[in-house]
């Protein structure tokens, strides 16, 4: 399975919505910071898609979890 660019900044938005960045840094929830490193990476080196499984323990985690809310919606 993998994951587009769009559907990468997707998850990162909806964990945003849900949960907004807090205090006087503005620091992202640790869901959506899980999956703001790979999308970094992503626009960095070009990339179109990333593999699921190419995701740390707590990106994955979170997508998942953005896909399920998806679905149920």
């Amino acid at each position: 399975m993998f994951i587009s660019l769009q559907e990468l900044e997707a998850a990162i938005n909806y964990w945003r919505n849900l949960s907004p960045s807090q205090g006087d840094c503005l620091e992202l929830c640790q869901e959506a910071s899980a999956l703001a490193k790979p999308y970094a990476m992503m626009i960095i080196q070009g990339s179109v898609r990333l593999p699921v499984d190419g995701l740390s323990d707590k990106a994955k985690d979170a997508y998942l979890k953005y896909l399920n809310a998806k679905d149920a919606s």
